[in-house]
């Protein structure tokens, strides 16, 4: 079982059995910063509201930032696949690494700032999913209609909306949408009363829902 904590923006915390995930550590964002330490850090990208690992951190802490490849981290597998922060080949904001995280039997795949659609490599390179972390928000990232055609491409079990506008964010973050219009029509929509659920690979849902946490 693996206990999925949203901790605001980008940011999750995955608590494994023995090892805890935490990516997209933020700060500047108007929102507390996470208050979680982490046997693993993975930043998608060198963005300060990505990527401020040094407070999540022990002394032993594994950091990657903007990993592209394969690595084994004891039992846990991370892959990073290299996208954009844009639709310009990374020309206006630079690059993006998904990372898909294979923690205690479950797949969970983390898209960072994705500005852009998937192409077929893209896709088969992520393969399946059982948790999916997606932007929703645009301007810096995929809008609410991009990440539907995403979700619909990917097929995951799960999947969880992040980094649209919440109460509290800074005014920098005013350009970016709230999460009604990605709800919108959608069914299976299951939103919760606090910032955390638990995932179990035996009792995945037999039809995709989307999880709405809610930042305490």
């Amino acid at each position: 079982m693996v206990e999925a904590t949203w901790l605001g923006h980008a940011c999750f915390a995955l608590k494994g059995e023995k090892k805890t995930v935490v990516i997209d550590p933020f700060k500047g964002t108007g929102l507390p910063e996470p208050n979680v330490k982490a046997d693993i850090v993975l930043c998608t990208h060198s963005h300060a509201d990505h990527n401020n690992a040094k407070p999540v951190m022990k002394k032993d802490t594994i950091v990657l930032e903007g990993f592209v490849g394969s690595k084994k981290i004891d039992d846990i597998t991370v892959k990073g696949v290299a996208t954009f922060h844009d639709d310009a080949e990374g020309s206006s904001r630079g690059r993006n690494s998904i990372y898909v995280i294979n923690l205690d039997g479950l797949t969970f795949c983390h898209m960072g700032d994705l500005g852009h659609d998937l192409t077929d490599t893209h896709v088969k390179e992520i393969g399946e999913v059982d948790v999916l972390l997606t932007p929703i928000g645009g301007h810096f990232t995929i809008d609410a209609a991009a990440a539907t055609k995403i979700i619909e491409r990917i097929k995951p079990k799960i999947t969880v909306p992040m980094h649209y506008r919440v109460a509290g964010m800074s005014q920098m973050f005013d350009v970016i949408s709230g999460i009604d219009n990605f709800l919108s029509g959608k069914p299976n929509v299951k939103k919760l009363e606090a910032p955390s659920f638990s995932v179990e690979k035996a009792s995945l849902p037999s039809e995709p829902i989307i999880i709405v946490p809610k930042l305490k």
